[in-house]
């Protein structure tokens, strides 16, 4: 099972497997090009705050927050901590919907496992890549509430 998890999130992740150029992104720029609604499922925010607004911009505000904080010790992390503070990651994204986030917080657990430094390296790279676009979306969000 880790072995068929494992290639699929080298699909998923830049210069993985079969690396491909994520929807949203410039190839040359890594530059974000999606509205905030589709980098943060609004319609699940909703569904966890019940739809209140203030509980919204709180729950976004607390993710950028935490997010940004545990991507700046992953660098001065071993491995396997940086897979626990990766798996913090995604249950904090999938509370708000950023799914792309989940996805690249789940492929960073899943590489801190492996004796392969360079997919480590890539996983880093694409769930901070991921973390940026969702900040950049949650700060265009709050700053229109």
């Amino acid at each position: 099972m880790l072995e068929e998890d494992s290639k699929a999130s080298d699909r998923l992740s830049p210069g993985g497997a079969g690396a491909r150029i994520e929807p949203g992104r410039s190839p040359s720029l890594g530059q974000t090009v999606l509205p905030p609604e589709q980098t943060i499922d609004l319609a699940h925010l909703a569904r966890m705050t019940c739809g209140e607004k203030s509980l919204e911009a709180e729950v976004l505000s607390l993710f950028d927050r935490q997010a940004g904080m545990l991507l700046a010790r992953m660098q001065q992390s071993s491995r396997k901590v940086a897979g626990v503070l990766a798996h913090t990651i995604a249950g904090s994204a999938r509370g708000i919907g950023a799914w792309k986030v989940a996805a690249a917080a789940e492929g960073l657990e899943l590489a801190a496992r492996d004796c392969d430094p360079a997919r480590f390296a890539r996983a880093h790279r694409w769930l901070a890549s991921t973390i940026t676009e969702a900040q950049a979306a949650i700060r265009a969000l709050l700053a229109v509430r």
